[in-house]
């Protein structure tokens, strides 16, 4: 099992981090524009092997793709982060160039690979890499629903006082601060709905905290978050990699599913080693489908400004 992570920085090296301890893949690459950064994050990361107990070779190459050849799953985390004060969807001009020719740069190595998209504005740049790839569309899978998810069972467990492990919730829609869909009415504290904990305005606050997660984040660091994403990733590709069957929220490109086609917005998807193996399509309420609606019209708009 073959990994290549495009973008050494702090996501990138974390996710290389995380699934080289998970001890599942035999290698990761790790590719960055910087000269010789990548070289030097896996040097630091192998460093380390004799010390988590991992045996995964880690590499890093400055822009040499022929290294990523024969990979399994690539995962893209290029481009600019975001900057307090910024949406993800401002980035979109600059890292739309450097999505298409990853792209494209890995696809030419390792035509039968599976992508992860996490570069933002995440849904429009998986919408792109499936315009300029051409590969089957269960074999491109956007970041954001995952990563969501997870920051919405950190407040769910803050608002309850509970250990995280006991909850379970999702968050669907796109991944922006506006675009996300908690879906408060199906979370749970092992099994019982966590409404019959909370008050609806306690809910509410939930919801609103989750959804500001990442903006949160970059106010207090200057810069994207890193440990989650990377992650959120590394368990994606573990489900693959391990054809695990796991679902996840993930963004993907829909042809009907929910009322939407022509996009990619996070839903719940099973992942296997075909990378998206099924779409599980839950009932939503009205208001969860107006959301996810309103959701999908601004991931849209965003996808009409690119140029392919």
């Amino acid at each position: 099992m073959k990994v290549t992570v495009v973008g050494a920085g702090a996501v990138g090296a974390s996710c290389a981090e995380y699934i080289a301890i998970k001890n599942f893949a035999s290698e990761v690459v790790l590719v960055d524009i910087k000269e010789g950064f990548a070289e030097g994050k896996a040097m630091d990361l192998m460093q380390t092997a004799s010390l988590n107990g991992f045996d995964t070779k880690i590499v890093g190459t400055t822009g040499d793709y022929s290294k990523t050849a024969g990979s399994d799953i690539c995962v893209i985390t290029s481009g600019i982060a975001r900057k307090p004060g910024m949406s993800r969807d401002e980035l979109l001009g600059i890292n739309a160039g450097i999505v298409k020719t990853v792209a494209a740069s890995l696809v030419e190595q390792s035509p039968n690979t599976i992508i992860i998209v996490v570069s933002n504005p995440m849904d429009t740049m998986t919408y792109l890499v499936h315009k300029a790839t051409g590969l089957p569309k269960n074999r491109i899978i956007g970041m954001g629903g995952a990563l969501d998810s997870a920051r919405f069972k950190y407040r769910l467990a803050e608002a309850l006082e509970a250990p995280i492990s006991d909850v379970d919730g999702m968050v669907i829609g796109g991944h922006s601060d506006k675009g996300m869909v908690p879906l408060t009415r199906l979370a749970t504290r092992n099994s019982v709905p966590v409404s019959e904990f909370l008050t609806e305005e306690r809910l509410e606050q939930v919801k609103q905290d989750t959804k500001v997660g990442g903006a949160t984040l970059t106010g207090l660091l200057g810069t994207s978050a890193w440990y989650a994403p990377g992650a959120a990733v590394s368990g994606m590709v573990q489900a693959i990699a391990c054809d695990t069957k796991k679902i996840f929220p993930c963004s993907a490109l829909l042809d009907g599913e929910y009322g939407l086609s022509g996009l990619c917005i996070g839903v719940p998807v099973v992942l296997g080693k075909g990378g998206i193996e099924s779409i599980v399509e839950i009932k939503l309420d009205n208001a969860e489908k107006e959301h996810l609606t309103a959701s999908a019209e601004a991931v849209k708009k965003n996808n009409e400004a690119l140029s392919f």
